[in-house]
């Protein structure tokens, strides 16, 4: 490098050095010139290298550098005031950035890792040759091959070929040598290299289904045997008094048999009504469709309320596909429990509805105390009414989702009391 610098300089210093030596100077002006035309060149060679040639060097290490992923080299003595300096700042820098996003992607590439061997779900990765490029633990132990045996083998060797083919996500019933049951398969394309990948993901759907299952269960066994454990033990009770009353035989022995008799009946009356209410909520038949005029369904349904007059606010004039009869029972839940909570402040009812989206929305409002809690509304059998069964809110819920609607109920901002909101598609 120093070389160049001389060489740059040389075609100066040899011009002047033969304007000395041509012209009329005395030997020892010419010597002294000359002497002083060299050092000039030296030392100009010098600052070149220093300030031009080494920071080019020193530029051209560090790209070379950047080039290599070596993101730890930096340039020293970069100075503001000049060009090159300018340039080594920037290359500094562009090597600061380049090292946080270098240990950020490999902090990200960790936790995906992470998150890929710890997560229940199966992920395969396949490139556009449909050979495994990428697979999870649970991938491993859906197949039962170890990843090392895996990588590169083809979709079909592995049994994995049909979940790259048809529709996705779609649910299958299928036997992986990991587990047999129901599966649900996604897919998904990305591109790695320039080159189009396939993302496979596989759940098992069974393990959840099972445990809903279980939690069904348990509800249904805890709420059957709640109600029916109310009915026998005063039955049971009871059964005891009349026994000891038929033994001894007192004056009015026949009035207290006749009450003993009449709340064995009564709880009779009150098991049978709670079977009947869960056989309705269980064989709900399937909806059958048909024109529903809203504007109609709403007035009718609202002027079945004798307890206390229901508000109506027109909506837009829609005709619905549903199940007339169903959507009656839906709406006449709903009115009588608001009237139940209005009846309770002495406030008032109104209901209408509005369209938005291809979907209109029934609402009914009330001005009663307001729902004391939500998480339960809609669990069969449960009420915060004395006499309440527990079983028109869900059985409203499970007539709206029939319907490919939704129902939920929500305690008001703008007053006391309680809004429920029913949602139908419109086609």
């Amino acid at each position: 490098m120093f070389a160049l610098a001389l060489l740059a300089g040389l075609p100066g210093t040899g011009l002047a050095l033969f304007l000395l030596w041509t012209g009329s100077f005395t030997p020892r002006t010419r010597w002294t010139l000359a002497l002083l035309v060299v050092l000039a060149w030296l030392a100009i060679a010098l600052v070149l290298r220093e300030r031009v040639i080494r920071p080019l060097q020193t530029l051209a290490n560090l790209l070379g550098a950047l080039r290599e992923e070596d993101f730890s080299l930096r340039a020293r003595g970069a100075r503001p005031d000049d060009a090159l300096g300018l340039a080594l700042l920037e290359a500094n820098a562009l090597g600061s950035t380049l090292q946080e996003q270098r240990l950020g992607a490999l902090e990200a590439t960790g936790l995906l890792r992470t998150v890929m061997g710890e997560i229940p779900v199966a992920v395969f990765a396949f490139d556009a040759e449909n050979r495994l490029r990428l697979v999870n633990r649970a991938g491993e132990r859906l197949v039962g091959i170890p990843a090392r045996r895996l990588l590169r083998r083809h979709a079909n060797e592995i049994g994995l070929g049909g979940c790259l083919l048809g529709d996705a996500p779609r649910i299958i019933d299928h036997a992986f040598p990991g587990g047999a049951g129901r599966w649900e398969v996604r897919r998904g394309a990305f591109r790695q290299g320039g080159a189009p990948h396939q993302l496979l993901v596989i759940a098992d759907l069974s393990r959840a289904l099972r445990e809903e299952e279980r939690q069904a269960w348990q509800r249904l066994v805890r709420v059957l045997s709640h109600e029916i454990n109310n009915s026998l033990a005063p039955i049971y009770s009871l059964a005891g008094t009349l026994s000891g009353l038929l033994d001894q035989r007192a004056p009015d022995w026949e009035e207290d048999l006749r009450e003993g008799l009449a709340v064995i009946g009564g709880r009779s009356n009150s098991l049978a009504r709670f079977i009947a209410a869960y056989t309705s909520l269980a064989r709900l038949p399937p909806p059958e469709p048909g024109p529903v005029n809203v504007a109609a369904w709403v007035n009718r349904v609202a002027g079945l309320e004798q307890r206390l007059p229901v508000q109506v606010i027109p909506g837009p004039g829609l005709t619905i596909r549903a199940d007339g009869d169903q959507l009656d029972q839906l709406l006449i839940n709903l009115l009588r429990n608001a009237v139940d909570a209005s009846l309770e402040t002495g406030g008032t009812v109104r209901t209408g509805w509005t369209a938005r989206d291809g979907r209109v929305q029934v609402w009914v409002e009330d001005e009663g105390p307001g729902l004391p809690e939500t998480a339960n509304l809609f669990v069969p059998f449960f009420t915060t009414k004395p006499q309440g069964s527990g079983i028109g809110l869900a059985l409203s819920r499970q007539i709206a989702e029939a319907h490919g609607g939704a129902l939920s109920l929500e305690n008001r901002l703008d007053h006391q009391g309680c809004t429920a909101r029913l949602e139908l598609p419109v086609g």
